[in-house]
């Protein structure tokens, strides 16, 4: 009975297994048959970073999402490279976060420092009209307060004694002419108008303040004879004081007449003085490429004295105003080449890169010229990692060029060469002048410069590219001053390992080196951190933009 049990069951299980065999069979043959193809995923024409893995609408337009199948790729959702997608996951990760362009006033506050000078409309010498002899000082000591009209010395001279007493015995057209010789002599009008009442045995007459101010020379003893035109006193008037301070062309779109400085010292570490922008000098600097500007502070009498001193060292912040302009933060903008660039979230986890122009920069904010619109919501945090996957990104799309060798392009001949190899002494002995702080080896190295990088010029070109820049950059006609030296080398270093650079590569110059320092805008305001120069192999690294005080920064570029 268990056999038979046993017989039964096998039978019915190979029935149903043999069913489902003829089954799926007839269902893959008919798949086959009709070409059915199955859907990998569903994707977003217009916004391709947006993905379903069912049939729906795109999030940002409400378009049908359109099936991708088997064996095909796609739309591109890089957007040339120019677009990164991202999941939540990974903006969680990378802590995406954005803030939206809008128009706003951009704030800054500009740190300058500078010196107090006086009042250069206020500032007094006074010298003898006539010889004599000082017979008496009223006052006696530079730093003495002195008000307008009053007596600083008493005055001998014959002359003057005997011009006086005419005056008081003549009348009439012959008094006056008398007392237009007095007012030659140096006597105000006011001491003429007093000789009449002016003891007849007084030998002497005084010398009065021309202002009120403070004695700040004085050249004179008593009982001292003084010739005609020697100086006696000199008074500065400390009640109004300048703040002066060079602003960089930079700086030049915000400053102006008018605005309020708030000025400290170390002196008075406890208070501060505010004062407005009264001057900006049009001339500038050609060496620093800035200009003096200047601040008129109120300096009043305080317990006596005043509380601004004279060519104090002080700090300054300036209260720069600028209308609303459309902005976006600082932090925002990456500008690691030549461009000024911006990730613009397109929501569905998509960043798009976006090139900006770029204005004025505020504190934390810079105005955004062109590229962006009011309300685009910019990436803050995170965008630099966004901008290596967008390299990255453009890098596998490309396909390497296959580019001709430099020498090839080149096809230096031996005048060439020859000619190259002049430049290089010149440049290497102009790079040894300021590496010692030598500024006569450098003006004497400099001196063939000019024909000697011209000469290169005009028979490497057109062979050879960027030339544009050395050849305005080889003008060196002397220089007084290091730092003027190292700003004009700058241009032309810079300039030079740009142009040699690729034919060293290619073997095509003399043996030399090539050094970049990565901190060359503290030594020279103004322009980017890195700068090269070129160096021969006969001498050890010496720095030509900060000399002795930094002479090993920098390492060395291998070809």
């Amino acid at each position: 009975m268990k056999t038979f049990l046993t017989i039964l069951i096998t039978a019915a299980l190979a029935a149903t297994g043999t069913w489902f065999a003829l089954k799926k069979t007839e269902s893959t043959s008919s798949s086959a048959a009709t070409g059915e193809r199955k859907a990998l995923y569903y994707q977003s024409a217009m916004h391709p970073w947006i993905k379903s893995d069912k049939p729906g609408r795109c999030t940002i337009c409400g378009m049908e999402l359109t099936p991708v199948y088997e064996g095909e790729k796609g739309f591109d959702e890089t957007g040339g490279g120019s677009v990164v997608a991202l999941t939540q996951n990974q903006i969680q990760v990378l802590h995406v976060q954005t803030v939206e362009a809008k128009t706003q006033p951009l704030v800054r506050t500009l740190r300058v420092s500078g010196t107090i000078d006086d009042n250069q409309m206020r500032h007094r010498v006074l010298s003898t009209y006539i010889d004599g002899r000082i017979d008496k000082l009223h006052v006696n000591f530079v730093g003495s307060e002195v008000a307008e009209g009053q007596p600083l010395a008493e005055f001998y001279s014959p002359s003057l004694l005997q011009a006086e007493r005419e005056y008081r015995q003549l009348g009439g057209e012959l008094k006056r002419n008398t007392g237009l010789r007095l007012r030659q002599m140096g006597l105000t009008q006011t001491q003429i108008d007093l000789i009449d009442q002016k003891p007849a045995d007084s030998l002497t007459s005084q010398i009065l303040a021309p202002i009120s101010g403070t004695v700040v020379a004085q050249s004179i003893y008593e009982g001292q004879y003084v010739a005609t035109g020697q100086q006696l006193f000199e008074i500065a008037d400390f009640s109004t004081m300048w703040f002066m301070f060079r602003a960089y062309e930079q700086d030049m779109p915000w400053i102006k007449p008018g605005l309020s400085v708030k000025v400290t010292t170390p002196s008075l570490p406890d208070k501060s003085f505010t004062g407005k922008i009264t001057f900006i000098d049009p001339n500038f600097d050609e060496a620093t490429r800035s200009t003096k500007v200047r601040v008129e502070l109120a300096n009043p009498l305080v317990n006596g004295r005043r509380e601004l001193l004279h060519r104090l060292y002080a700090d300054g912040m300036v209260e720069l105003e600028a209308p609303a302009v459309l902005t976006v933060p600082r932090s925002a903008v990456i500008e690691t080449g030549p461009q000024a660039v911006v990730y613009i979230d397109q929501s569905g986890g998509a960043y798009e890169q976006a090139v900006l122009k770029t204005g004025r920069r505020g504190d934390t904010d810079i105005e955004v010229l062109s590229g962006l619109k009011e309300g685009d919501a910019v990436v803050t945090n995170g965008n630099l990692l966004i901008d290596g996957q967008a390299e990255m990104n453009r890098a596998f799309m490309s396909q390497p060029e296959t580019q001709m060798p430099v020498s090839a392009q080149t096809g230096l001949n031996e005048e060439q060469k020859k000619s190259i190899a002049d430049f290089i002494k010149v440049a290497d002995a102009m790079a040894a002048g300021l590496g010692k702080d030598d500024l006569a080896a450098f003006n004497k190295a400099s001196e063939p410069a000019m024909d000697v990088t011209g000469a290169m010029v005009k028979l490497l070109r057109p062979a050879v590219e960027k030339l544009d820049d050395l050849d305005k950059a080889r003008h060196f006609h002397g220089f007084d001053d290091l730092k003027s030296a190292r700003a004009a080398f700058h241009k032309f270093t810079v300039a030079a390992t740009a142009a040699l650079e690729p034919l060293r590569k290619a073997g095509q110059t003399p043996d030399f080196q090539i050094y970049e320092c990565g901190m060359v805008n503290e030594a020279i305001p103004g322009v980017p951190k890195k700068a090269r120069w070129i160096q021969t192999s006969g001498r050890a690294m010496a720095n030509p933009f900060f000399g002795a005080e930094m002479s090993e920064c920098g390492e060395e570029i291998k070809p």
